[in-house]
């Protein structure tokens, strides 16, 4: 088993503690000066923080502990989240609007989809992303002579060809998550 770095454990606890502020509103009152925050819960939360960070940070961080940290990555991360997947969201939406009225046949199947996606990371999150939208779920992710493939069930199976199909799934979101985990 792999030993913790004190990196990637300080990390882990930090992005812990910051979504327990966020959860319990605390963050707002630490902002904000005429809010009261509770010392209680900000020490509560500090003790689940470090714990947590404990036990996960090995399987949290594999590389670059402060990579997130890093504002330009943030700001692009927030731009994929708020811009760029909203966007693709709002299109799959309108697409199963069709389909679910009858505007448009389905032609439900399973494509096999390349990626050069390199981070474990950015490949999660990119088939997290496909399995969101609706019309696609990703069913497995596989690797086969240096390369990774996705396996996603796709409502409207328009091509087989897989750069065709590539390119019709994921949109720009391939693009802009290599922009945030390179």
């Amino acid at each position: 088993m792999k030993k913790t770095k004190f990196s990637a454990f300080l990390s882990t606890t930090v992005v812990c503690y910051l979504f327990w502020l966020l959860l319990t509103g605390q963050l707002v009152a630490l902002i904000q000066p005429n809010n009261p925050f509770s010392a209680q819960v900000l020490i509560a939360g500090a003790i689940v923080s470090v714990l947590t960070a404990l036990f996960s940070a090995r399987f949290f961080v594999h590389e670059k502990a402060f990579w997130f940290f890093n504002p330009i990555k943030l700001i692009l991360l927030a731009v994929y989240c708020l811009i760029i997947f909203m966007w693709e969201l709002i299109k799959a939406n309108v697409s199963m609007f069709c389909y679910v009225f009858g505007l448009k046949k389905t032609n439900p199947g399973i494509v096999k989809v390349e990626t050069d996606l390199e981070s474990e990371y950015a490949q999660s999150m990119l088939a997290n992303s496909i399995t969101l939208t609706p019309g696609t779920i990703t069913m497995d992710i596989a690797e086969s002579k240096g390369k990774t493939y996705y396996y996603i069930h796709w409502i409207d199976v328009s091509t087989q060809d897989m750069k065709e199909a590539g390119d019709s799934i994921k949109g720009t979101m391939e693009k802009w998550i290599r922009r945030i985990w390179r």
